[in-house]
C-alpha cells in the first residue's frame, strides 16, 4: 500500500521516462510534489525500491527504472529489497552481504551527497542487525580518527547517537558531513578529527542524524 506522494512519485517518474526516456532529475521530482527539499525525495524512492515499485540501476548517476505501477502484480518474493541486513550477493557467498553505496560524503566542509547508487559486497560479520549502506570519504578532516580521503565507510541507519559517535549529519537537509558527534546543551557540535579544520556549530533542530559509522573499507 503506497502513500499518496509515493504513489504521486512513481507515477510522476514513469511519466518522465515514458516522454523522455530517462528518469527526473532530483529537483524535478521535488518541485513536482512541491517539497522543500531532495531528502524527502531520497526517502520516497528508498520506500519505492523497499516495496519493490523501481530499482536504482547502478553506475549511472539518478538512474531509475519503474518495474511496476500500484495497479500490477506484485513482484517475486526473491525480488524484494531486504533493507535490514543487506541482500545476499549474487554467488550467494554466506560470508558477505550487499549494502547500497550511496556516493562521496565530505569528511571536511560539508558539502551536498551526491545521488549515485550501486550495491557493493561487504562481510557479513561487518555488520549486525539494523539497516546498512556505505559512502566514499572526500575530505581529510577525520585522518586523526584513521578515516582518510577515498575510504569507503559503513553506516548504520540510526536518527541519534551517543556522544562521541562518528556519525553522518544532515545539516539543514541539504548538506551531509561524516564528523563526530558532540551534544552541548541546545547545540550539536560536528567535531573534525583533524587540527586544521574547526568544529561546526548548530542548534539541535538543524542537524538530523542519518546514522553511525560501524565499519571502514580500505584498498592498498
Amino acid at each position: 500500500m503506497l502513500t499518496k506522494k509515493q504513489r504521486d512519485l512513481l507515477i510522476f517518474i514513469n511519466e518522465r521516462i515514458k516522454e523522455n526516456g530517462v528518469s527526473p532529475s532530483f529537483d524535478e521530482m521535488k518541485d513536482a510534489l512541491q517539497l522543500k527539499s531532495k531528502s524527502g525525495i531520497h526517502r520516497l524512492i528508498s520506500a519505492l525500491e523497499e516495496r519493490g515499485f523501481i530499482r536504482r540501476l547502478p553506475h549511472r548517476a539518478r538512474a531509475l527504472e519503474v518495474l511496476r505501477l500500484p495497479d500490477q502484480e506484485g513482484p517475486r518474493e526473491d525480488n524484494l529489497f531486504r533493507p535490514d541486513f543487506g541482500a545476499a550477493n549474487e554467488d550467494n557467498d554466506p560470508n558477505t552481504v550487499d549494502i547500497p553505496l550511496h556516493g562521496r560524503i565530505a569528511a571536511g566542509t560539508p558539502i551536498e551527497a551526491l545521488e549515485q547508487y550501486e550495491n557493493i559486497s561487504i562481510p557479513a560479520t561487518m555488520i549486525g542487525g539494523g539497516s546498512h549502506y556505505a559512502l566514499d570519504v572526500d575530505g581529510d578532516s577525520m585522518v586523526e580518527a584513521g578515516i582518510l580521503d577515498g575510504d569507503r565507510v559503513v553506516i548504520q541507519r540510526c536518527e541519534s547517537a551517543e556522544n562521541g559517535a562518528i556519525v553522518v549529519a544532515l545539516v539543514d537537509e541539504q548538506e551531509a558531513t561524516l564528523k563526530t558527534l558532540r551534544k552541548v546543551g541546545p547545540d550539536v557540535e560536528l567535531v573534525p578529527a583533524n587540527r586544521e579544520y574547526q568544529t561546526q556549530v548548530y542548534p539541535a533542530n538543524r542537524v538530523r542524524i542519518q546514522g553511525r559509522l560501524v565499519g571502514l573499507l580500505r584498498q592498498y
